[in-house]
């Protein structure tokens, strides 16, 4: 590979480029892409990687690895941003300062599809029929945000099922925080009106709300509806007071605030989220392969990927300049639809605002540098004691999860050396196996995972972890010889006495006894917490599992009733109570329902 790194010509290969704008995406001999980077100037840009320029080392070892160079020229540099941060997304190269990819950040979704919408928390793929708010910065921030809705417009948050199925107002409505549109307490027209003014203040314009409900409040008393008059007071001076808070004192009260703290080779990038005034909370990110790079360089990476799915607030104040600043102004302007500002280094409150964010940044980062250093010496202390050459870069643990042998569901979770992999997570529902056989259920979960393994495709773990005792290792040790894996390394961990935490027993394959860590191990919190992780992350798949097949219709078993039929049945009786009391004269009379069929269903029903 070296030779062929060194016979790229880049001198030769940059005097051909263009002197417009694009997006360079640099490869080593494997096809592998190491870097990518966009310019005002081509030419001028990729030309400054083959110059007799000082660079770093980190720099020097890529520019020996490169063999080829694909360049996309684009209109503008504006373009060039955007291009450059979906290349850095699919490929992810290993010399560019990456933000995670983190896709836990929840929402607020409105269910505008339902005639009488909800609020509710959301996390994962989005309904383009909904209208979503966020992404917010913690799960806190959005329940806050609910609360506030659910207190000051009466928005419902209960489950469509629980919503269809009342037929007296809830506790939510007498606490004043529903008008129980299930029962028509209210019109059509005034929940709308609730759900319009609450989209307009979780959007930041609360000023607009404020100015409604004045005009409603004001022709409610001139009608002498005194009792709704108060409610709109009562809702006006909440949001007034809200208003009073604010911290931002210019423009709508969208602001990101964006610090960096740089230190121990690592860097972290703390977020703080202001909209309508309102401080939705902060989030602290840890860019991988930041190198030698500079607070500016990695502020400017951040910036492009944290963006690249989310609409920008008119202020972001950066505790650092960038080089791109007027490129991401007019992108990100473009992509809010209002003129969007970017200011490093501000006075006044928003300096204090920013010192706190760098200080918890600096506090965040020694954190987790910390963090990362005890799970280091974990992973080292873990290898000593199973008599490993090194420490294993990932381990996956298994669990089983059911209730009396039923939705049995097996997890199974991956640690690296910086700790949970949650991309990696995986859930299996145990299927064909006798109820509460906790062994072949164990068979089956790692034959699943394992099988393409065996097949050549993906990276085996440095070991795997079962829950359990010898019962569950012998099934391990007897799927991994037939897959041809039993150089992998196993290991069962059973309860120890009393089930007392960090007194597991660790078997081993070949040790006729177990062995004993003990809860001072830093070995053994290791292990304690992955089979923790493993054990919830069962659990929780189970009672999912469970939850689906309590609510399940009774008639989704018999053969022959599909969902036509099934909404035919429930329609036509009410409901399956109606269903259940119904004879086989009375079902077959249902339109699609022959006699047999009926027969067939009054049967399973009976």
């Amino acid at each position: 590979m070296g030779a062929e790194a060194r016979a790229f010509d880049g001198k030769a290969f940059t005097r051909r480029l263009s002197t417009g704008p694009g997006v360079y995406l640099m490869k080593d001999a494997e096809g592998s892409v190491l870097y990518v980077g966009k310019a005002a100037n081509l030419r001028k840009r990729v030309a400054s990687y083959f110059d007799a320029r000082p660079k770093g080392s980190r720099i020097m070892r890529m520019i020996a690895r490169i063999t080829d160079i694909e360049v996309s020229l684009t209109r503008t540099e504006g373009e060039a941003l955007l291009l450059e941060n979906e290349w850095i997304k699919a490929h992810r190269p290993r010399y560019n300062v990456l933000l995670r990819d983190d896709k836990s950040y929840p929402w607020i979704v409105l269910t505008t599809d339902h005639d009488f919408p909800r609020v509710a928390f959301h996390r994962g793929r989005r309904d383009p029929k909904r209208t979503y708010l966020g992404p917010y910065p913690s799960a806190g921030s959005v329940r806050e945000s609910i609360n506030l809705i659910q207190k000051i417009f009466r928005v419902r948050n209960c489950e469509d099922s629980y919503f269809a199925n009342r037929s007296r107002p809830c506790l939510q409505y007498q606490i004043r925080r529903c008008t129980a549109p299930c029962v028509d307490e209210v019109s059509a027209n005034d929940y709308a009106a609730q759900v319009d003014d609450a989209l307009l203040f979780l959007k930041g314009q609360s000023q607009k709300v404020i100015t409604r409900l004045i005009g409603r409040m004001e022709a409610a008393a001139a009608e002498q509806k005194f009792e709704q008059a108060a409610i709109f007071r009562d809702q006006i001076e909440s949001l007034k007071q809200m208003q009073s808070q604010q911290f931002v004192s210019a423009g709508n009260g969208d602001a990101d605030i964006i610090a960096v703290a740089i230190g121990g080779g690592g860097a972290c990038v703390q977020v703080v989220s202001f909209r309508g005034g309102r401080n939705l909370g902060q989030r602290s990110h840890f860019p991988t392969q930041v190198g030698e790079a500079t607070a500016s360089e990695i502020l400017e990476a951040f910036l492009g990927q944290y963006y690249r799915e989310r609409i920008p607030p008119s202020d972001i104040i950066l505790s650092d300049s960038v080089d791109s600043i007027v490129v991401f102004a007019e992108v990100f302007s473009e992509r809010a639809g209002k003129r969007v500002t970017l200011q490093p280094n501000p006075r006044g409150d928003r300096r204090q605002w920013l010192e706190g964010a760098k200080r918890n940044a600096e506090n965040a980062l020694s954190i987790h540098q910390a963090s990362d250093a005890r799970i280091e010496q974990q992973f080292e202390v873990l290898a000593d004691l199973l008599g490993m050459s090194e420490p294993p870069e990932t381990m996956e643990c298994f669990d089983i999860s059911h209730t009396a042998g039923n939705q049995a569901v097996a997890s199974c979770v991956v640690f690296g050396r910086q700790g949970p992999v949650k991309s990696l997570y995986r859930r299996f529902n145990i299927k064909g196996i006798t109820p509460g056989d906790d062994y072949a259920a164990m068979r089956q979960v790692l034959e699943r995972r394992y099988r393409k393994l065996a097949e050549g495709e993906g990276e085996a773990p440095g070991l795997v972890i079962v829950d359990g005792g010898k019962g569950q290792l012998k099934q391990a040790l007897e799927v991994f010889a037939e897959l041809g894996l039993d150089g992998i390394p196993l290991m069962g961990v059973a309860k120890g006495p009393d089930r007392r935490a960090g007194y597991e027993d660790w078997v081993l394959p070949g040790r006729a006894r177990p062995l004993e860590p003990g809860p001072e191990s830093p070995a053994s919190h290791l292990v304690q917490a992955i089979r923790d992780e493993a054990h919830r992350f069962a659990i929780s798949g189970h009672r999912g599992r469970r939850q689906k097949a309590a609510v399940a219709s009774p008639l989704e078993g018999i053969a022959g009733v599909g969902a036509g039929r099934r909404r035919a049945l429930l329609s036509h009786f009410g409901g399956i109570r109606g269903v259940r009391k119904a004879g086989v004269e009375e079902l077959a009379s249902v339109p699609g329902i022959s006699t047999e069929l009926a027969r067939r269903i009054y049967d399973a029903l009976h």
